[in-house]
C-alpha cells in the first residue's frame, strides 16, 4: 500500500513548478521582447512584463522581414520552412515503411545485406557526407530549389529499422489470413499493415517534422537566393549582424513564430506520439 504522505506531494508539486517556470522563463522573455521597441529592450534593466507593439512588431516581420533593405517577410521562410518539413517527414515516412514491407515480406537475393546496408548509415549522418551530397546535388541543378532542401534529408534507417521491427511482431496468421482471402500484397499492406502502423507513423511523423524544421546546415549551404531561405536561417543571420545592433524586438518576434509550428504539431498530435511510443501492444 502506498503512503499517503502530504508533504511528499507538496514537495513533488514544488519541484514540477519550479522546473516549469526554469523551462518557460527564457521563452516568456522572448515574448515579452517581442512586444516592445527597441529603445526600450536597449535600456536597463529589461521589462518583465508585455507592452504594446505586439501587433506592429508580428505584422512588421511577417510583412516585412527584419525591416532592413532587401530582407524577406518572414511569411516567406515560414512556408519555406514547412514545406521542408513537411516534405522531409513524409518523404521519410513513405520511403521507410515500403522498404521495411520489402525486406520483411519478400525474399530476393542479398536482402539483409542491403538491410545492413541501410543500417550502416546511421554512422554517416548528414555532416560528414555533405560535401559529396552537396557536389550531386548541384550537378542536378537543384540549388535553391525546394527538390534541393527535401530529398537529401528524406532516406531514414532509423524509421526503416523502426517499421521493420514492428512488421516482424505482426503475427503470421493474420499473414496467412490475408492470403487466403486472396488480398495482393499491396492490399495486405494498405488495408492492414497501414491502419495498424498509425501510432508509430505519428510518433514519426512528429519527430521528423521536428527535425526538418530545425535544420540548419543543410539549408544553409545549398540556398543563396533569399527566396529560398528558412526561417532558423533568417533568425540565426540576424543575430549575427556585425555593423549594428539587432532589433532585438523584430528578432525575438521572428523566434516566437518560427517556434510555433512545431509547438502546434506536438500539441496537436500529442496523443498519438506518446501512444505511437509507449504503445507495446500491437
Amino acid at each position: 500500500m502506498v503512503e499517503n504522505r502530504p508533504w511528499l506531494i507538496a514537495l513533488s508539486h514544488l519541484v514540477l513548478i519550479v522546473g516549469v517556470i526554469v523551462i518557460a522563463f527564457p521563452i516568456w522573455m522572448t515574448f515579452v521582447a517581442s512586444t516592445h521597441d527597441q529603445a526600450t529592450m536597449l535600456r536597463s534593466p529589461v521589462p518583465l512584463w508585455p507592452g504594446s507593439h505586439l501587433i506592429e512588431n508580428y505584422k512588421t516581420v511577417l510583412a516585412a522581414g527584419y525591416n532592413r533593405p532587401g530582407s524577406v517577410p518572414l511569411s516567406v521562410t515560414l512556408t519555406n520552412s514547412m514545406v521542408m518539413a513537411l516534405g522531409v517527414a513524409i518523404g521519410k515516412i513513405v520511403i521507410s515503411i515500403i522498404s521495411a514491407f520489402a525486406f520483411v515480406y519478400f525474399r530476393f537475393p542479398l536482402r539483409r545485406t542491403f538491410f545492413w546496408a541501410i543500417f550502416i548509415t546511421l554512422m554517416l549522418p548528414v555532416e560528414v557526407r555533405i560535401v559529396p551530397t552537396y557536389g550531386v546535388i548541384a550537378n542536378l541543378g537543384m540549388l535553391d530549389s525546394y527538390s534541393g532542401l527535401i530529398i537529401p534529408l528524406i532516406a531514414s534507417a532509423t524509421a526503416t529499422f523502426l517499421f521493420r521491427q514492428f512488421f516482424l511482431s505482426v503475427p503470421d496468421e493474420l499473414t496467412e489470413a490475408a492470403r487466403v482471402d486472396g488480398a495482393s500484397p499491396m492490399r495486405f499492406f494498405w488495408d492492414i499493415l497501414l491502419p495498424m502502423s498509425r501510432t508509430s507513423i505519428a510518433a514519426l511523423f512528429v519527430i521528423q517534422f521536428i527535425y526538418g524544421w530545425n535544420q540548419y546546415l543543410w539549408p544553409l549551404l545549398i540556398t543563396t537566393k533569399q527566396g529560398f531561405y528558412t526561417v532558423v536561417m533568417t533568425v540565426s543571420r540576424q543575430a549575427s549582424v556585425v555593423d549594428t545592433v539587432p532589433a532585438w524586438n523584430l528578432l525575438m518576434a521572428m523566434a516566437m513564430l518560427a517556434m510555433l509550428p512545431p509547438v502546434l504539431v506536438v500539441a496537436v498530435m500529442q496523443r498519438q506520439f506518446v501512444r505511437g511510443l509507449v504503445e507495446t501492444e500491437k
